[in-house]
């Protein structure tokens, strides 16, 4: 499959999708990144024994030294203190400003890996290794990078990008079922913003996801991360249209972290945040009736979850006022005009959204 561009000039990088890509990874990053010291992987405890014997082999035939940073996984570990204690791992590894951060997990370890390769000596460079496929579809692409405040997702980072991509999509093999799953609602999301075929076509073709078709897969891959790369080229700093990439998640952000982030997934959290959005858009006669269901059918069909636990509206609607989309308090969304093409709304009252939160129809 031809490398996916994203163009920012000099920061410029590709996304490159091969089944194998594993095994020959030193050897293309030795193409995308010039002469760097050594590389250190960083990686969670359950990939790391997955596939840092793998990845390590392929960065030291190709002729670098290695050494491996490892913590917890799970949205609770990236955090300011897990980052510290990396960067604290870096200073005794003697790392410098030609090191090179291998990040290889899903998204939680893609943000954590290149918040710190931002801000350790004031920026070293980081490649993406992703191997879930939430991080393959969509949060390997695009340089946000952050960890979290207590009080909301990815409040504290940087956009800073990597110096390229390398997805190996059979690795999703080993990847649970629900976190599989949890990455489709990124896929949906890129159908919903800005591409009706492919919305269409996971109406279509849901079984084969599910099926793990190795053409689905890479279909839903390619699809979705060209959209993100193609919108990150034209809005790097989100300063215009990449706030579209935010559809679901001024619901989905609020919803993790008012469960505590150990009860849904982020494309879980996503999932669910879309349905709210979407029906948001119809109360507010933005869209034309039925868009909601059509989108739920999908979400539901895909096995995503699509309701939002009453227990926790209030403390949802406490956790979008910290929102970074938000503006003096006002709340922002994305929301849909039609399939495949959303807007930004400013100043949506708060009596509306909790009148969709509270279960209430169009």
């Amino acid at each position: 499959m031809r490398p996916i561009q994203v163009d920012l000039g000099d920061r410029s990088y590709s996304i490159r999708i091969e089944s194998g890509l594993l095994d020959h990874l030193g050897a293309e990053i030795r193409r995308a990144v010039p002469q760097p010291s050594r590389a250190v992987i960083v990686t969670d405890r359950h990939v790391g024994r997955l596939y840092g014997p793998r990845v390590d082999r392929a960065l030291r035939r190709a002729g670098f030294p290695v050494d491996r940073i490892t913590f917890a996984g799970g949205e609770r570990n990236k955090t300011l203190p897990v980052a510290s204690a990396t960067i604290d791992r870096l200073v005794a590894l003697g790392a410098d400003r030609h090191t090179l951060l291998v990040a290889l997990g899903g998204g939680i370890v893609g943000d954590l890996t290149g918040f710190v390769a931002s801000i350790y000596m004031r920026g070293i460079p980081f490649v993406q290794v992703p191997t879930s496929m939430l991080a393959q579809v969509d949060a390997s692409v695009g340089g946000k990078v952050a960890v979290d405040h207590p009080r909301a997702k990815n409040m504290i980072g940087s956009f800073y990008q990597p110096r390229g991509v390398f997805t190996d999509p059979t690795v999703l093999r080993t990847l649970p079922e629900r976190e599989y799953i949890a990455g489709l609602a990124e896929v949906v999301k890129s159908g919903m913003i800005g591409n009706p075929d492919l919305f269409a076509w996971l109406e279509r073709s849901a079984a084969d996801v599910l099926a793990h078709s190795e053409a689905a897969i890479l279909h839903c891959i390619s699809a979705a991360a060209g959209l993100k790369a193609a919108v990150c080229s034209r809005d790097e700093r989100e300063t215009g249209e990449r706030v579209i990439l935010n559809y679901g998640h001024t619901v989905g952000h609020a919803l993790e972290t008012a469960t505590g982030y150990d009860r849904f997934r982020h494309g879980e959290a996503v999932s669910v945040g879309m349905d709210v959005e979407a029906r948001l858009a119809e109360r507010l006669k933005l869209c034309p009736p039925g868009i909601a269901e059509r989108q739920r059918r999908v979400l539901a069909t895909l096995g995503l979850p699509i309701r939002c636990p009453r227990a926790v509206q209030r403390r949802i609607m406490e956790a979008m006022k910290h929102d970074k989309k938000s503006r003096a308090g006002r709340m922002r969304f994305v929301l849909p005009v039609r399939i495949g093409e959303v807007k930004v709304v400013p100043d949506v009252p708060q009596e509306e959204v909790w009148g969709v939160l509270q279960g209430d129809r169009v």
